[in-house]
């Protein structure tokens, strides 16, 4: 059986697993978190979650883990099959991953453990995320899902990645990210009762604020 290593409050290890309850695939949530140890980095080499236990060893990075997925569970596809939707399904993910995600996610520190960012980067990630949105509103078709009117793994990426971006956005900048973007607002919120979807939000619930916690203490050097 596939193990999936992680915790809840991962916004990737959450992708990992809506995959692979939305795709059918029995698997074990083993709860783990990054340790600097070698056991571990054995596992992970980058020392990261989610990673994913197989028959045959473990597979790191996230869409690397969604793309085996697709290829060993046929019975419900996330990714089309015919070649150009399935390359702008692949760009939507990539476009998200870089340009929403990962600028908020250099604010995190901030917007949600009571940490500091530097200016610099602050600015930067300002600059990056009105970038990613307008680039998300010319790209993504929102009929009603990201890609079109097929649920696939960029409405997977997009789940996990816009809520938190447009989060950092307000905390931080005062920005409303998904103000020209009803349609992104709107597919949120459908997704959002999926009940896959209210199943893993209970399990962040749950974890949350113990999470957050031990973030805010070892930022401020307390833990």
């Amino acid at each position: 059986m596939l193990k999936l290593y992680g915790f809840p409050v991962s916004n990737y290890t959450n992708m990992v697993e809506l995959a692979l309850l939305e795709k059918g695939l029995p698997f074990e949530y083993v709860l783990t978190f990054p340790e600097p140890t070698p056991e571990f980095l054995a596992r992970s080499p980058r020392g990261k979650v989610p990673f994913l236990g197989t028959s045959q060893g473990f597979i790191n990075e996230t869409d690397a883990i969604l793309e085996y997925l697709e290829d060993i569970g046929p019975t419900r596809r996330l990714l089309p099959e015919d070649p150009q939707a399935r390359a702008t399904v692949r760009a939507l993910m990539k476009e998200i991953e870089l340009y929403v995600e990962l600028p908020a996610r250099s604010c995190f520190a901030e917007a949600f453990f009571g940490g500091s960012v530097p200016a610099a980067i602050k600015s930067k990630a300002r600059e990056d995320l009105q970038a990613g949105f307008a680039t998300l509103k010319r790209h993504g078709r929102f009929a009603p899902y990201v890609a079109g009117d097929t649920f696939t793994l960029a409405d997977v990426v997009f789940l996990y990645s816009v809520d938190l971006a447009a989060t950092v956005g307000k905390q931080l900048f005062g920005l409303d990210l998904l103000g020209d973007l009803p349609a992104a607002k709107t597919l949120l919120q459908l997704l959002g009762e999926n009940p896959h979807v209210k199943a893993i939000a209970a399990k962040r619930e749950a974890g949350t604020s113990a999470f957050v916690a031990a973030v805010r203490a070892r930022l401020q050097g307390t833990s």
